[in-house]
């Protein structure tokens, strides 16, 4: 890692707010919302700020937390405030958005550490949010996909809690590996750039809570949610790991958007529209079979 590299970082980390656009054209519900109650978690690396976006006229909703994606060099949750809100005004769900930690101010496994202890927290505690800790999702998108299946394998290996299921959009789940020269949103030189400023430790990348594609086991993670796209450099992931949970026993629903690259929501509305309808389903199937019995 070099110098150049966190300045390149830290330039993309301010620039986001007024580049960062790609949930736009997905605003089809919860526009109306009031704004995000702000919440500070307490986490082994001190408070964490969380924005709960809470569904109308829901009692105790159950809660689904995010995190937002950024090459693990963004700190932007602000970027997924469509997906917040959608789910909060279709899936009757209170939304957790996380402002976890990224480099080149942190590094692995500060945010996964973080990430966990806000699910433990509120799955826990839930209730003094107004939240039904027991009905709790875990979602992420891109560098948060990591993030959401590094927290699931933690809270597994910790027994802290039990994620009803986990949603992950274009997950980046294997960064030790070697990076194949595929062109797109995701370029080599990005990935690469990822891994010196956020993974600057070599060896750690093969743990699992660095990437958990490469987990030795599996088994006994929540329902899974894999959302890929056709094109996306980081498909090979997604689709890996969808394999690896299907022969592991997990249920898992795996949907590739065609012709999609890295923003694999927004080459088509339509299209679009109907993958969340089907997050969505899956998060009201899978919190409904959450409910304790009485």
């Amino acid at each position: 890692m070099t110098l150049l590299d966190d300045v390149r970082a830290l330039a993309m980390q301010v620039s986001a707010r007024f580049t960062v656009r790609y949930g736009e054209p997905l605003r089809f519900a919860g526009s109306d919302l009031p704004a995000p109650q702000r919440l500070r978690v307490p986490t082994r690396h001190g408070p964490v700020r969380v924005d709960l976006y809470r569904p109308p006229g829901v009692e105790a909703p159950p809660v689904v937390v995010h995190f937002h994606g950024g090459a693990f060099v963004m700190r932007y949750p602000e970027m997924d405030d469509w997906w917040c809100r959608y789910l909060a005004a279709t899936a009757g769900v209170a939304v957790a958005n996380v402002d976890w930690s990224v480099g080149p101010q942190a590094r692995y496994p500060v945010g996964q550490e973080e990430g966990h202890d806000v699910v433990a927290h509120l799955a826990a505690a839930g209730h003094e949010h107004g939240l039904d800790g027991t009905r709790l999702v875990v979602s992420g998108f891109s560098a948060g996909g990591q993030v959401a299946a590094a927290v699931c394998l933690m809270a597994r290996d910790a027994g802290s809690c039990a994620p009803v299921l986990q949603v992950l959009g274009v997950p980046a789940l294997d960064l030790a590996s070697d990076v194949e020269d595929r062109p797109g949103m995701v370029d080599p030189a990005l990935r690469r750039l990822v891994r010196r400023v956020y993974f600057p430790d070599v060896a750690r990348r093969e743990e699992p809570y660095a990437s958990p594609l490469l987990a030795p086991d599996l088994a006994g993670l929540p329902p899974t949610v894999v959302l890929t796209g056709e094109h996306d450099a980081l498909r090979p992931d997604g689709d890996r790991y969808a394999a690896r949970l299907r022969a592991a026993g997990v249920d898992v629903l795996h949907d590739v958007t065609p012709g999609a690259d890295h923003y694999f929501l927004t080459g088509d509305p339509a299209r679009a529209r109907l993958t969340m309808q089907m997050v969505v389903a899956r998060i009201r199937e899978a919190c409904a079979a959450g409910v304790p019995e009485a």
